[in-house]
């Protein structure tokens, strides 16, 4: 009875955060559009982003549809199966598409119609540690790939196997979940203002981020084994990491910067200054 009960409130929860964190995409590309600028925000974190979700649809759809790494899951985690639900790998879908059109408000801003931003802006171009991340990201999956093919024949339980790979991949999320906040923690700074970024997105990612990881624990329980979280570590992070930026991004909006918010009315709907003063301040 427990258990059903319990399998029921995690595919609420999964759906429920699916929505949350779909949702959550929303809000900066529209308020982007509603302002015409992307000023106040930076490229870094919507660029990013576009990888990281390729990362996470990639190993969603590997521990979901191939047999082979199902296998190899099995094998080293005492005959159990992923934990990933499809909710996880639909939501990761609609996240490549979201990002990408938003991310295509920083590249082109032209085309969306939107004031140029100056060269000389904080968050206007790709930072290098940014570039070196996502270099870094495809170079580290490739040294794997590359191991596992030259040793393939080991024991998958305890030696090199393709789930390393898929792994590896999960891993790349998991980094550029830890980083990509960090530059627009820092702009807010500079700024002393969070005048163009959504609070409304990050209220959804912190509901979406509490939900995922109390479903992933559900999960593990309903099996017995604690693995499952342990078998899972994108999730897992993705969740708690999520969760940690988000309150530093309340803690900035609701208390650091609130007389900011309260000198400029409906801030959100306005770029963050007018004219060419909007590059003295923040440069």
């Amino acid at each position: 009875m427990a258990a059903s009960f319990l399998t029921i409130v995690s595919r609420l929860f999964g759906w429920i955060y699916f929505f949350c964190w779909s949702f959550s995409f929303y809000p900066q590309a529209i308020l982007n559009f509603r302002r015409k600028s992307t000023s106040g925000t930076t490229i870094d974190f919507t660029a990013i982003n576009v990888q990281g979700f390729i990362a996470y649809f990639t190993s969603n759809a590997a521990f979901l549809f191939s047999s082979e790494i199902r296998r190899q899951y099995a094998l080293r985690n005492h005959g159990l199966t992923p934990t990933v639900q499809i909710n996880d790998l639909a939501f990761a879908a609609h996240a490549i598409v979201l990002t990408t059109i938003t991310w295509t408000q920083y590249m082109f801003p032209a085309a969306w119609g939107f004031d140029k931003r100056g060269k000389g802006e904080h968050g206007a171009r790709m930072s290098s540690w940014i570039k070196g991340i996502i270099v870094g990201g495809l170079v580290g999956v490739g040294v794997t790939a590359l191991i596992v093919s030259t040793r393939n024949g080991e024991d998958p339980k305890n030696g090199w196997a393709w789930i390393d790979v898929i792994y590896a991949v999960s891993y790349v999320k998991v980094v550029i979940t830890l980083v990509k906040y960090l530059p627009q923690v820092i702009t807010n700074y500079r700024n002393q203002s969070t005048r163009g970024w959504s609070i409304l997105q990050i209220l959804l990612d912190f509901v979406g981020g509490l939900l995922s990881v109390s479903q992933l624990f559900i999960d593990s329980y309903l099996q017995g084994d604690w693995s499952g979280v342990t078998g899972n570590p994108v999730k897992l992070a993705l969740g708690n990491f999520s969760m940690f930026f988000d309150l530093v991004f309340m803690a900035q909006h609701y208390y650091l910067y609130r007389r900011d918010r309260k000198s400029f009315g409906v801030m959100e709907d306005d770029p963050l200054l007018d004219g060419d003063s909007r590059w003295e301040r923040i440069d």
